[in-house]
């Protein structure tokens, strides 16, 4: 399953609410009856090409409107920190902003093999990542031993390691997701992005508080037609009873004055197609 990422909201295309932030377990697709023909490069080690136990893996939850943080992931409905220069095909140096784009080795038809490719062998790896809810699933990961650099992007088509699910960026990932939207950011930083107030469901047991909706504003809409949801968590300085009157089950607009009172935070970006 995925973590709750997109509210209701954000877009009216997508079934699934970001105010629930979930990426519904009910849209995983079924496995094909014959395995797809497998994408490969003769110039890839013989770890990144397709294994028949590899193939095998289930496909992962559908992807609901990006929210983030603890919750269900699922595919955003209008919502994605630092980026690599994809444009240019280079890889920058460690440390150095990497923004996530909506085309390229990011595009909805992108694959394990093309990141490979793109960044290297010996910094990709297909492996488990958290799924939420303390399920696992497979995906591929950039620079899994670097936090900063770290990036999960997860599959349509595990089997193959193919097509563009979703992209999470978490953790110390410096990453940029579209719209220059990344990790830390505030609840005003975010307003400045989008062009206008948006919307955020409240804090869950697990004090994350999720997008709803970006109300038309800039972020709503984004070139290449990625959906970017967020979570926030609120300043370590919070007390329970602020977050108590900020309830999971009721939408805030970000100008709220007791949702900033508790100072939220950017904690994960989902970036989704």
């Amino acid at each position: 399953m995925y973590r709750k990422w997109v509210g209701a909201a954000l877009l009216s295309g997508l079934a699934l609410a970001v105010t629930s932030g979930a990426l519904p377990a009910q849209q995983r697709q079924p496995s094909p009856a014959q395995p797809p023909a497998l994408e490969t490069d003769p110039n890839l080690d013989a770890a990144d090409q397709l294994s028949p136990s590899q193939i095998r893996q289930p496909m992962p939850a559908a992807v609901a409107e990006p929210t983030g943080g603890g919750r269900k992931r699922t595919a955003p409905h209008d919502t994605d920190a630092i980026a690599e220069p994809i444009r240019s095909g280079k890889a920058s140096r460690s440390g150095a902003p990497r923004e996530v784009i909506c085309s390229g080795v990011f595009g909805p038809d992108s694959s394990h093999v093309k990141l490979a490719m793109a960044f290297q062998t010996k910094n990709v790896e297909f492996t488990q990542v958290d799924g939420g809810s303390g399920t696992k699933v497979m995906a591929s990961v950039l620079f899994g031993k670097d936090a900063a650099r770290r990036l999960e992007v997860w599959w349509s088509k595990p089997a193959s390691r193919s097509d563009t699910h979703l992209i999470v960026i978490n953790g110390q990932s410096n990453w940029s997701a579209p719209g220059a939207v990344r990790l830390g950011l505030t609840l005003p930083d975010l307003e400045r992005l989008n062009g206008r107030p948006f919307t955020v469901a409240g804090f869950d047991a697990s004090n994350v508080a999720t997008l709803s909706n970006w109300n038309g504003g800039e972020l709503a809409t984004l070139p290449g037609g990625c959906k970017v949801g967020i979570s926030l968590r609120p300043a370590q300085t919070a007390s329970a009873s602020a977050l108590r009157a900020l309830p999971a089950d009721r939408a805030f607009p970000s100008t709220d004055a007791a949702l900033r009172a508790v100072n939220p935070t950017v904690s994960e970006i989902l970036v989704a197609y």
